[in-house]
């Protein structure tokens, strides 16, 4: 298969980058390819919203001090001013695209206020925005005639020089396209493609308690950095303070920001408020030091989780904004008016990543990354919240803006080979890949977490060399499967997470380490 662009991901930076593109040049070839289904991604899950300056009350300069606030003085400023300044004409656009945010009885948006916001600031839609701006572009998407769409197909490797006998471009490393696995036929495609853009999303799968859908393994970053991608502030992983308690399930359900934005309070088991002691803020610090006092909390009295107490909260205005949230505790036996409900930190975001410049240019020559897979300088050390969905929208519309100029200079590579199926067993010791994997979500979880030392980072190093050097041989040896690649490239991203922790020589936002101190 050949194309002009080939987009891996399929979230809100994946899918206005597609749209934005078709529109643009009818003509060129588009092929999406997403490992899940239309609601597979970090975006469906989604609940805050988008933060984006709306009214009198609020402006630009407030929004950006906000954000520099969060990122702990690791922001590129003038990257926050770009996104922040963008963020009207997104919302026209998204709008226009058919994405339906609540508005007020005035007819003005509702905008709700979440931890490190100065201003009430993000539009949303009720508590499933995420799922609202999937269901429109999708729908977008479907209009367009120069679009190809492969669901459940897995992107095994991006293809780059050290795959071809000639060995081109040894001066710069440059991608042409990637290896895919259809999921159904087990068959390996070769997708040549002039303009290569990830937009993977995450990998909060490596902690395994996370908010974050099972697909969420870190692939756009593993591949990337196979191929010599430059990786920045991966050590930065943002953990959600209130995660609802419940052990039975995975993903964890997310209980949104913005509830604590409406005024539920941070309790202990006695139902005491802590928050005072750690932030003038309370529960509207941002998440790093929210996540970090409730992490002191636990380890003080001992339990495996605090509370939130809405319990006095407007019982028709919370069923109206949290509808979701409200069905989700009353499954389980929650009565979010008359009963605390039992919150942890989960893994959420990675704020560092694939490092790229302002129109999404990774350091390989025609490989882009957009969305949370990316590092762009927005976020630094903590993201503020409801500024990721942002961020993928502005960078998926920079990144058309140049790969639409550059296609015209590109020339379609020829005679890539075929993938090389070394395997020749089937996977059938999948205990094998199953224990490797909760090997590496335990260590990870209780080595690399929201406080880590130099001794825990250093035993998490010992052990992924292990698992790495475990895996690679499962990997030469087997017919490769979508379970086996998944664990390669978490272990991956675990190995650079730690690496870069042990580089890290100061306590930064979302990172903190004991010994340095």
């Amino acid at each position: 298969m050949k194309t002009d662009f080939l987009v891996i991901g399929a979230g809100i930076a994946g899918l206005t980058y597609v749209i934005k593109v078709a529109e643009k040049l009818p003509n060129k070839q588009i092929v999406v390819v997403t490992k899940g289904g239309e609601t597979d991604s970090n975006t469906n899950y989604a609940q805050g919203g988008v933060a984006i300056v709306q009214n009198n009350t609020d402006s630009f300069e407030k929004h950006v001090q906000d954000t520099l606030k969060a990122g702990d003085g690791l922001c590129e400023e003038d990257i926050v001013r770009t996104v922040i300044s963008e963020g009207p004409n997104c919302l026209a656009e998204m709008v226009e695209w058919g994405v339906k945010f609540d508005k007020n009885q005035l007819g003005d948006y509702d905008l709700g206020k979440e931890g490190g916001h100065s201003e009430n600031r993000v539009v949303h839609h009720k508590d499933f925005t995420g799922a609202e701006i999937s269901r429109a572009l999708h729908l977008r998407l479907k209009q367009l005639t120069n679009v190809t769409y492969l669901e459940h197909h897995f992107v095994v490797d991006l293809i780059s020089g050290h795959h071809l006998k000639n060995k081109l471009s040894k001066s710069q490393t440059t991608c042409y396209g990637a290896y895919v696995l259809n999921e159904q036929t087990n068959e390996i495609i070769t997708i040549r493609s002039k303009i290569t853009i990830l937009a993977s999303g995450g990998a909060g799968q490596v902690y395994g308690h996370t908010t974050n859908p099972k697909i969420a393994t870190g692939d756009g970053i593993a591949m990337a950095y196979r191929i010599g991608a430059e990786v920045k502030e991966i050590e930065f992983i943002q953990f959600h303070p209130t995660a609802l308690y419940y052990q039975v399930e995975s993903p964890a359900f997310l209980i949104s920001e913005a509830v604590r934005g409406f005024g539920a309070k941070l309790v202990n088991k006695n139902g005491e408020k802590f928050m005072s002691k750690y932030d003038n803020r309370e529960e509207l610090a941002s998440r790093d030091i929210v996540a970090k006092a409730i992490d002191s909390e636990l380890k003080l009295i001992g339990q495996e989780y605090v509370y939130l107490d809405c319990t006095q909260l407007d019982r028709i205005k919370f069923k109206s904004h949290f509808p979701k949230i409200t069905d989700k505790c009353k499954s389980i036996g929650i009565d979010v008016f008359k009963d605390f409900i039992p919150v942890v930190p989960a893994a959420h975001y990675i704020c560092g990543g694939i490092s790229v410049d302002r129109d999404g240019q990774t350091s390989i020559k025609n490989l882009f990354a957009i969305g949370e897979c990316s590092r762009t300088g927005l976020h630094g050390a903590n993201r503020l919240a409801s500024n990721s969905l942002l961020e993928a929208f502005v960078y998926a519309d920079k990144c058309a803006d140049k790969t639409t100029e550059l296609i015209f200079k590109i020339k379609q590579l020829q005679n890539i080979p075929n993938w090389n199926s070394k395997g020749t067993t089937n996977p059938i010791e999948l205990i094998l890949i199953s224990h490797n994997l909760k090997e590496l979500q335990g260590l990870m979880k209780d080595y690399v977490g929201i406080v880590r030392s130099n001794e825990r980072l250093e035993r998490a190093r010992i052990r992924l060399d292990l698992l790495y050097k475990e895996t690679e041989k499962l990997y030469k040896k087997t017919t490769i499967s979508p379970q086996l690649c998944e664990l390669r490239n978490m272990i991956t991203v675990a190995y650079l997470i730690v690496t870069h922790s042990q580089k890290r020589k100061e306590n930064k936002g979302g990172f903190y380490n004991t010994d340095l101190v």
